[in-house]
């Protein structure tokens, strides 16, 4: 026979678990079973890839909302990997994941690359082929349950416009909600505490953040003053390719110069914390209106 037992301020802090097993293994003793509440189950992985169909359709949407859709492209930068835009976000999603009860949708390589694409090993999609491929992906995971699209973007320029764009379409018509982050702007002031300077592309912070993920990838010893150009005020000039594959947001500040490991791994864990704080802000104002 099993007996429901009310228990009303019995459990409190780690007094809760001692009193807790104490009160299971007195009531086995005796011949009883009590009825107490299983702990909430994780997915086998946060990673739409490795879920199969029948634990897809038992996850989302009743346990599972939001989901993660990481894109990037692939362009130079400096003295680290041409894939950074590709290696950060997708290292942001995997942290945060868990923390805001998401799945991590199938990275998006190849995107609008722009000036940089000329420099060797770099791709480019140009827009309006970006776009309608994008929308693509977004209705399916619509489709498939998603009620919040969280899109953790790893490259600037006409690409943030195109997610920008594509992500409140289909937000309005089909009644989900979007919301596109990127991260390096989105959290600037980290750079600042972190390193004292606003950094930029392929500039210490972002070459930090790399070094964090994998130091393999930080060639340090390649940098020179010549690999960096502060970029260009809005109206004043351009050029294709980009005269350098390290842009500076401010003149004389921002290139990867010191390559502290202890900064890197300090800069990882608070933009991380800080897209975590976006995100799950975001999805409980969501709730809090009425759209969850």
């Amino acid at each position: 026979m099993a007996i429901k037992l009310p228990l009303p301020n019995l459990f409190q802090g780690e007094a809760m678990k001692t009193r807790g097993s104490f009160l299971g293994t007195y009531l086995v003793a005796c011949g009883l079973a009590v009825s107490l509440p299983a702990p909430a189950q994780q997915p086998s992985s946060r990673w739409m890839d490795e879920l199969n169909w029948m634990e897809f359709r038992e996850i989302v949407p009743a346990k599972v909302k939001t989901v993660l859709l990481t894109t990037g492209t692939l362009e130079p930068h400096g003295v680290t990997a041409n894939g950074a835009d590709n290696l950060a976000p997708v290292k942001i999603a995997e942290a945060i994941a868990p923390e805001v009860n998401a799945l991590i949708a199938p990275h998006i390589p190849y995107g609008v690359t722009g000036s940089m694409s000329p420099y060797p090993g770099a791709t480019h999609i140009p827009a309006e082929v970006y776009a309608p491929y994008v929308r693509a992906v977004l209705a399916g995971l619509v489709r498939n349950g998603f009620k919040n699209i969280v899109i953790i973007n790893g490259h600037g320029g006409p690409q943030t416009e195109v997610l920008n764009r594509v992500s409140q379409e289909v937000a309005i018509e089909d009644k989900v909600n979007t919301l596109v982050v990127n991260w390096w702007g989105a959290c600037s002031e980290v750079a600042q505490e972190v390193f004292g300077n606003a950094g930029g592309h392929a500039g210490e912070n972002e070459t930090a953040f790399i070094q964090a993920i994998d130091p393999k990838l930080v060639k340090k010893e390649r940098y020179s003053e010549a690999t960096a150009t502060p970029n260009p005020a809005p109206g004043t000039w351009s050029a294709t390719p980009f005269p350098s594959s390290i842009g500076l947001y401010k003149k004389g500040e921002g290139a990867p110069r010191d390559f502290d490991h202890k900064k890197a791994d300090d800069y990882f864990r608070r933009i991380n914390a800080c897209v975590a704080g976006l995100v799950k802000d975001t999805l409980r104002k969501w709730e809090m209106a009425g759209l969850e």
